[in-house]
């Protein structure tokens, strides 16, 4: 008998996954036993755990970012318009 032969003959898949009878795991097992005396409330979908706070306005951060990126422009001319070429 070929190594391979040993191989499928000791691990055979189709006749596992054919089997009538397929055992639970341990933790469904558990969850099982834990839920048949005491079962879970509900829980909403994605529900949030706590409340979410307003969002600023948007026009803000964008002043901000606008802001930002003219003071870099206008020190970039400053620094080219003093270095000498």
């Amino acid at each position: 008998m070929s190594e391979k032969d040993h191989w499928e003959h000791e691990f055979d898949h189709k006749w596992a996954n054919d089997a009538e009878h397929k055992e639970p795991s341990a933790r469904a097992r558990m969850l099982a036993a834990r839920w048949k005396h005491n079962p879970p409330e509900p829980v909403p979908f994605r529900g949030d755990p706590d409340p979410v706070r307003p969002r600023r306005s948007g026009w803000i951060s964008t002043a901000v970012v606008l802001g930002c990126v003219v003071a870099v422009i206008v020190l970039l001319g400053y620094i080219n318009f003093r270095a000498p070429y």
